[in-house]
Formats: C-alpha cells, sequence, structure tokens
C-alpha cells in the first residue's frame, strides 16, 4: 500500500525550545504563533511535547498547552505528543482530556508514551512514589485508561463505579488517541488495542520503515479506530537552498552531539555559535552517528525525502518536530512546505 504525494498531511511537535535571550514567557508566546501559523496555513494537527527537568525546554504540561492553543485557534487538531504515563494517573488524564474534548469537539488528540521523559529523581518528586518509578505497570495505566474512558470496566471491578466526567449515552467525549513509539514496544499496543501510531524516527531512523510498516499490516481496528491512522515524526530543516539550510541545521546538530557527549545542561546554540564551533572528537563522532536523524536540505530535497518516506512506512502523516533557532526560518520553512505539499489552509 501506498499514497498519493499530494495526500501527505503534514504536523508540528512542539517540544517549547527556549531560545538564547528568550524568557520562558516568550518561547510560550512564540508556540502560540507557530500554533496560529499552522492553524492558518493548513497543518493537519499541531502536538505538545511532555518533558521535565530540562535546562532549555518549557514543555512540562501539555494539556495545559493544548487547552490554550486550542482556545486560540480554529481549525487544526491540538494534542499532546505526548502524555508520559508514568507521571499520571489514568483517571486524571481521562478527566483532562474528556474536558478538553468536549470544549473543542473533534480537534483533540491524546498521544500516549510509557516512558517518563525525564530523570528518575524527578519522576519520583512527580508521582511521590518509589514503587511506581522502579516499576514497569503501563500495561495496567494502559488498561484502565481506556476502561476509563470507554466506561466498561468489569461490573466488580472496584472502577466501574467511578464517573470520570458526566457523559452522553454515545460516550463522545473521548479524544482521538495515538500511541508513541520509538522501539518496537508501543507499537504491540497499538496494533492490538486498535489505536493510531505515530513513530519517533529521530530517535530510531533505522526502525521507522519496519516498525510503521508492521503496525500498517497488522492493525486490528476497534471501537476506538476502524482504519489504521499512522505517523513519521522526524527533524526537518528546510529552506530554499541546501546550503541554507545546513546553515540553519547548525544549531540542532551541535545540540544534539552535545547531548549524546553528556552535556545536558548548555542552551540551545544561536546560528552565530554553532557556525563557529569546533567540535572535539567525541562530539563529532556522535554528529556522524546523528545524521540520520535528521532531514535537512532545500525544499525540494527535503520533499522528495518526505514523500520517500511517507511510501515506504506507509504512513497517512508526516509530523516535523520544531528545532529552529531562528524564528523567522522556522515560520518561512513551514510556509514552503505548505506549499509544497497543497496544504489547505485558510
Amino acid at each position: 500500500m501506498s499514497i498519493n504525494d499530494k495526500d501527505i498531511k503534514l504536523s508540528i511537535l512542539d517540544i517549547g525550545t527556549k531560545l538564547q535571550g528568550n524568557t520562558a514567557r516568550e518561547t510560550l508566546k512564540d508556540s502560540i504563533e507557530r500554533i496560529q501559523l499552522a492553524d492558518e496555513l493548513g497543518y493537519t494537527r499541531y502536538w505538545f511535547a511532555e518533558h521535565h527537568n530540562t535546562a532549555n525546554q518549557v514543555s512540562t504540561s501539555p494539556e495545559l498547552m493544548i487547552a490554550h492553543g486550542a482556545a486560540h485557534t480554529k481549525r487544526i487538531r491540538v494534542g499532546a505528543g505526548g502524555i508520559m504515563m508514568p507521571n499520571h494517573s489514568p483517571l486524571k488524564v481521562v478527566e483532562n482530556f474528556s474536558l478538553l474534548e468536549g470544549l473543542h469537539p473533534n480537534r483533540i488528540d491524546l498521544g500516549i508514551g510509557r516512558a517518563t521523559g525525564t530523570d528518575h529523581l524527578t519522576a519520583y518528586a512527580l508521582r511521590r512514589s518509589r514503587e511506581a518509578v522502579m516499576s514497569y505497570d503501563f500495561p495496567e495505566q494502559f488498561n484502565e485508561l481506556l476502561s476509563f474512558f470507554q466506561r466498561n470496566f468489569p461490573a466488580d471491578h472496584p472502577y466501574s463505579k467511578i464517573i470520570p466526567i458526566p457523559d452522553e449515552p454515545d460516550h463522545s467525549l473521548i479524544p482521538d488517541m495515538y500511541m508513541l513509539g520509538s522501539s518496537t514496544g508501543g507499537v504491540e499496543f497499538a496494533i492490538n488495542e486498535g489505536l493510531g501510531f505515530a513513530f519517533a524516527s529521530h530517535l530510531a531512523p533505522h526502525l521507522a520503515i519496519p516498525v510503521l510498516r508492521a503496525y500498517r499490516n497488522n492493525f486490528k481496528p476497534s471501537t476506538l479506530l476502524s482504519k489504521p491512522k499512522s505517523i513519521l515524526t522526524t527533524i526537518l530543516i528546510t529552506a530554499e537552498t541546501d546550503e541554507e539550510a545546513e546553515f540553519l541545521a547548525g544549531p540542532v546538530e551541535l545540540s544534539w552531539a552535545r547531548l549524546h557527549t553528556g552535556d545536558i545542561y548548555s542552551p540551545f546554540p544561536t546560528l552565530e555559535e554553532a557556525s563557529q564551533h569546533i567540535y572535539s572528537a567525541n562530539e563529532n563522532a556522535a554528529r556522524v552517528q546523528n545524521k540520520d536523524r535528521f532531514i535537512i536540505g532545500g525544499i525540494q530535497t527535503v520533499a522528495q525525502k518526505l514523500r520517500y518516506l511517507a511510501k515506504e512506512t506507509m504512513v497517512d502523516e508526516i509530523m516535523i518536530m520544531e528545532y529552529y533557532a531562528d524564528k523567522g526560518a522556522s515560520q518561512k520553512s513551514y510556509r514552503m512546505l505548505a506549499k509544497e505539499f497543497n496544504l489547505k489552509g485558510s
């Protein structure tokens, strides 16, 4: 199976990167301006990530950003990419996202993650339970989440009498749900429970094609989703020419090289800093290893790569991870991509 080039949908993943010289307030303001632009241009959805205790990311509460982003846009779907379930009570997630779906009907997505998105100490501070942090109980959390949404606990289950939110008879306050994955683990939950699936190819580029094909070929329809819906997430930097794109990609390449050599505290590099940086041997090795994590090039170069990936992974949609050090370049890139892929904006 393949999809027509013109049918490729594009979306954006926002991890709340704080640029040098910006405050947290300015970073949040930029996110809202970006989602409004995406809404105007015809992007399908805009997701906010969840990370904790990071030096450069203002992305701790996707549900709050979803509420604000949806209230300031008209048609784009808004969601979490994702909610990291080990940090949360399934009941509270259902309460939050039922309310969001009620406030913004047919526009809310819930991406479900199996990891914590943080370190062990911060995970403990979030949950206040050493047992919860040290154990792997995602399958139980996942089943509770689905049962709370669908109100289908067995009659003798202790949670069967809990009402997350007074709902209509058809349980209409259920957002679209996606399992997140960067390995072979998360996809099994999406396949067996009949949910959408989003694969983070920037974390495991070599697995993107086989895992997304496995999802498409083995999907089991459910009451939540009758046909498979899949998304490939990637870090993409584009501009009018390959040379300009390589320059704009300098900060993300340097940032990830530092990350993979243990530097998690340096601020996100500026364009000037990245262009003048002399890589250490370890940083350079990491940079080379990271090459497949990014799609970098002029608009025609990246468009060709995206069409190839969409065909090979059999996805409906490609989600671009926001990683520009220059606000103007970011906005320009989204306009070029919207034009190249014939997105239907306002």
